[in-house]
């Protein structure tokens, strides 16, 4: 799964990696972003404009929005199976934006886990495959959230846990965002594991298990 990731680029990083697209003009860095929280994603509208969703997919259908805390990720095996995710994975498709994400390894005999931090080698921003939809609230407001979509590991990543965010690469980007209606067939064959010699990963302190705590220090090797 995906429980924790960070985006601490600035608007300018962004859009040197995301040509063609746009993004709020301030943000604050994020270190240890969290579920339900506020988190940056373009979805495949034709605006090619990067909005906060809400981590944890609330589907238009809801009649509850806690339902969002419990569909903080997707797996890719299922999409077009499950009530929750297969319109999406048909209508509303995102990129979910972040410059790396956390993982915790068991240690085998042991209750213990060890938080790692997981990024690319050049250290570019990048994006994982998400969904999104908007719920609409009995007194008239709205809520736009999103999912991030996971497959089988890599072999870095097989080290720390059984699954991993599904990574696009750039140049499945504007199929990923196409806004026409998309069939499963055409679009499974990008949700697998992004290559583990462009990925790297190291220990991190337990500081990030807790949520509160949000600053660069996170990231710092233990």
């Amino acid at each position: 799964m995906c429980g924790r990731f960070t985006l601490s680029v600035d608007p300018a990083e962004l859009d040197r990696a995301f040509s063609g697209f746009s993004f709020p003009e301030q943000f604050s860095p994020r270190f240890n972003i969290a579920p339900t929280q506020p988190i940056l994603g373009i979805p495949n509208d034709g605006q090619n404009k990067a909005d906060f969703f809400v981590w944890g997919l609330i589907p238009s259908w809801a009649k509850d929005p806690s339902i969002g805390s419990k569909l903080i990720n997707a797996r890719a095996e299922t999409l077009a199976e499950k009530p929750s995710f297969r319109g999406g994975f048909k209508y509303k498709r995102c990129l979910i934006l972040t410059d790396g994400f956390y993982e915790w390894k068991t240690i085998p005999g042991s209750k213990t886990k060890i938080p790692h931090y997981i990024f690319l080698k050049n250290h570019q921003p990048f994006a994982f495959a998400g969904l999104w939809d908007e719920w609409h609230a009995p007194d008239g407001g709205s809520v736009r959230s999103a999912t991030i979509i996971t497959t089988e590991p890599n072999e870095l990543m097989a080290t720390l846990h059984k699954r991993m965010p599904v990574i696009l690469n750039p140049r499945d980007y504007a199929q990923w965002l196409n806004p026409a209606p998309q069939t499963p067939d055409k679009l499974v064959g990008l949700l697998k594991p992004f290559p583990a010699d462009e990925m790297s990963a190291y220990a991190v302190n337990t500081y990030v298990n807790n949520p509160a705590n949000d600053r660069a220090e996170l990231v710092v090797p233990a």
